[in-house]
């Protein structure tokens, strides 16, 4: 997968996931798209939920050294919240909004980018005995 560095989509996604995010998925838009070559979408339960999930990943890229921060949106709001990578675009959305905007269905001729995600650390902390 050229273009695409694996290695930060993997650390978003694992972000997302830690702070209980849901329905992660990567799309490779190489050649489909003039803007990015991938999207990471996911969702929030609320709106403080996804503004809190769009504020770890912006800051654990920026204290792991990975690509700057370009530009973002609705982080006021926090109904869909879209942080800018440059060759990665995340996209957070509030459930509903998500139906709604149809990303999925926009980007269908898009190959969706297997992420690796390590449940084990979640499931741990999660297991009551």
């Amino acid at each position: 997968m050229r273009g695409i560095p694996i290695e930060t989509l993997n650390c978003i996604a694992q972000v997302i996931y830690d702070k209980k995010g849901t329905n992660i998925l990567a799309l490779d838009v190489q050649g489909l798209s003039s803007i990015t070559d991938c999207l990471l979408i996911a969702e929030g339960n609320v709106d403080r939920h996804v503004a809190g999930i769009a504020r770890a990943i912006i800051e654990e890229l920026r204290e792991s050294g990975g690509p700057p921060l370009l530009h973002f949106e609705g982080l006021q709001t926090g109904d869909w919240i879209v942080l800018d990578y440059g060759e990665i675009m995340v996209h957070i959305f509030r459930p509903g909004l998500r139906e709604k905007y149809s990303l999925e269905r926009l980007w269908s001729e898009s190959k969706i980018v297997d992420l690796e995600i390590d449940i084990s650390k979640s499931a741990v902390g999660d297991s009551k005995g």
